[in-house]
């Protein structure tokens, strides 16, 4: 029996190790973004915690081969585990503000800090697999088969801990509740094999582990993870840790860092001068002069909390608008806190290219914003994606495209431009004023700045909607010349987290200027 409860240790310490990864990016993700340089640094130093655990459990069960050493280190592995979220928390608050004014030096001592308090607990968790194969093995006969079965057993462990924070737990009992969940699971793994090497009696020692564990499960995870004023609403998904800000009567939803707004909300206004509006103007690069009432139909790739369709519903009355947005709790605070409850509006919980590409087609406009801060999905950037996208509009489509850069840096839109020009005809570019966004336009047919004047003076003095005339005289201001020729996307190579880094890394050194996304 003691034997088969070793191995059983050694699946569920390879459960949380994984768990622990996986659950500290999402820590720090909810203050420093989900960038792939965040995600290198967590993934690089807990792998030096690893091998450093690895190194010392394989010493010490060498010079101390008990049992009763290994469960002891097992539970204090587990209980710090459930301290890190804890004692992170005043630090990562304090950070969140930082972030917001981007004082770099608080920014990287409190990465380094923060990054700094998994060394004790994940080096503990290494330290399981060389100490259980010492306990495991009797002869030199059976040190391969056993070594393979430990190895086996801990990424079977390792698997689940893949998925089960992301996909239930997190989105269910949040962040910092995750980490007591497999803090305490080890927690109780770790106490019933120290009993049964050793007594109840002599556990007792530790019974103070699992009463803090405890009390933290019952006090120590509530309040905000941020210290963010007017905060009306706070949640974590499978993808996103989702913030809802109000301010004069403005709703504001925020995602992850919160450097970016993705949805604005206000009973009584609709413009918000950002990019949103900008898609209204789309289809007037057309030779066809348009009566504004006809467009009928069109999708949106990150619906997001709709303000882009609210705009669109305003303007154009009741067309037919399809939302693809991936996450659901985004729908859920959509409807609750921003009005997303059109009747024309008919949202899909999916993938933005896959929805797409199942989806009947036919629309007039198709706006792609489908941001995962700071990234545009890869699989929306490729010259694959842009001929799924032409297919799905009408003779007459357009697509508009919300694409970042930084003031220094315009690779982003001269990468996509050209991958976008082997699909489209003519393309037309304008920056919004006051941010890091640039608005592609592509067309089906051959437009022209031109033709957009001449629709814009046409609907001067008629009973356009002010919001049309507004978007569309942002979008003359603000013509940019077509972006430089340079490389195609493709499906099989496209280097958008390359280039996002870099401009990330502008993005701080030019002092920290907002909405890049």
């Amino acid at each position: 029996m003691k034997k088969y409860f070793l191995h059983m240790t050694v699946f569920f310490s390879g459960m949380t190790a994984l768990a622990v990864e996986l659950s500290a990016a999402r820590l720090l993700g909810n203050v420093f973004g989900s960038s792939n340089l965040v995600w290198a640094s967590i993934i690089g130093l807990i792998l030096i915690y690893l091998t450093a655990g690895y190194w010392l459990g394989g010493k010490i069960a060498d010079n101390n081969p008990y049992p009763q050493l290994f469960y002891k280190i097992l539970m204090w592995g587990s209980f710090t585990v459930g301290l890190v979220p804890m004692v992170s928390r005043p630090l990562l608050r304090v950070t969140g503000n930082a972030f917001d004014q981007f004082q770099m030096p608080i920014l990287a001592g409190a990465f380094v800090t923060v990054m700094i308090l998994f060394v004790v607990p994940v080096t503990l968790l290494g330290m399981t697999s060389p100490f259980a194969l010492k306990l495991l093995t009797k002869d030199a006969i059976n040190i391969g088969k056993t070594a393979g079965k430990i190895s086996a057993i801990s990424t079977l462990g390792s698997f689940i801990g893949t998925f089960l924070p992301v996909l239930v737990l997190v989105p269910l009992i949040g962040t910092y509740r995750t980490f007591l969940f497999f803090s305490s699971i080890l927690m109780i793994v770790a106490t019933i094999g120290y009993c049964l090497y050793e007594s109840f009696k002599s556990w007792l020692r530790f019974a103070w582990m699992p009463i803090i564990l405890l009390l933290l499960w019952l006090f120590g995870a509530r309040g905000t993870d941020k210290a963010t004023k007017n905060l009306i609403f706070e949640g974590e998904s499978a993808y996103n840790y989702i913030q809802v800000i109000e301010e004069n009567e403005y709703r504001y939803l925020k995602l992850n860092e919160g450097q970016g707004m993705h949805s604005i909300y206000h009973p009584m206004q609709l413009n918000y001068f950002g990019p949103w509006s900008q898609v209204l103007v789309a289809p007037y690069f057309n030779q066809t002069s348009y009566n504004y009432k006809s467009i009928k139909k069109m999708a949106i790739l990150g619906l997001a909390a709709g303000t882009t369709a609210r705009q669109m519903n305003a303007v154009y009355g009741n067309i037919v608008i399809d939302g693809f947005e991936i996450d659901p709790l985004i729908i859920e605070v959509g409807q609750k806190y921003f009005d997303m409850n059109q009747a024309n509006l008919r949202i899909y919980v999916q993938d933005g290219r896959w929805g797409l590409s199942h989806a009947e087609g036919d629309y007039d406009i198709i706006s792609v914003d489908a941001y995962r801060p700071p990234y545009i999905p890869w699989h929306m950037t490729t010259l694959e994606f842009f001929q799924i996208v032409y297919e799905k509009l009408s003779e007459d489509g357009v697509m508009v495209i919300n694409i970042g850069r930084s003031p220094i840096d315009r690779s982003l839109i001269n990468d996509l431009g050209t991958t976008i020009q082997q699909v489209f005809p003519t393309i037309f570019v304008m920056d919004i004023p006051d941010s890091f966004n640039t608005i592609l336009f592509a067309t089906k047919q051959n437009g022209s700045w031109e033709n957009f004047y001449n629709h814009y003076n046409a609907f001067l003095g008629t009973d356009v909607h002010p919001l049309l005339l507004e978007a569309m005289a942002v979008t003359i201001l603000n013509k940019q010349s077509n972006p430089e020729i340079t490389r195609v996307f493709t499906d099989d190579i496209a280097p958008i987290e390359w280039l996002t880094n870099k401009l990330v890394i502008d993005y701080f050194l030019s002092g920290g200027l907002k909405d890049l996304q």
